[in-house]
């Protein structure tokens, strides 16, 4: 009996980390759009406004895009550890002794 219950815990705590996964992907990828967004719109208008600082406006709208890039991919990173080396089961399995 004693091992099924361990199955269920180690399936529920697998479920709730694929769920986690997901919202941390959902959020991400939201996150970098609207930083995309706004970040253009921006540039385009400061563009618009002063033509002769183009240039400038335009590297440093490549660094923040760098910035906005590695923030999601680190959000992507801590769910791809979550996914496939979960601390979580680790420690339930570590408890029981298996």
């Amino acid at each position: 009996m004693e091992g099924i219950e361990l199955a269920g815990l180690l399936a529920q705590i697998q479920a709730n980390t694929a769920i986690a996964v997901g919202l941390i992907f959902a959020a991400a990828a939201l996150g970098t759009g609207i930083g995309f967004a706004l970040l253009g719109g921006k540039f385009l208008e400061g563009a618009a406004r002063q033509p002769e600082l183009a240039g400038m406006l335009q590297v440093r709208m490549f660094i923040i895009a760098g910035l906005l890039d590695a923030l999601s991919i680190i959000g992507v990173a801590f769910a791809a550890l979550l996914l496939f080396a979960n601390p979580l089961l680790g420690a339930v399995q570590g408890a029981v002794g298996g």
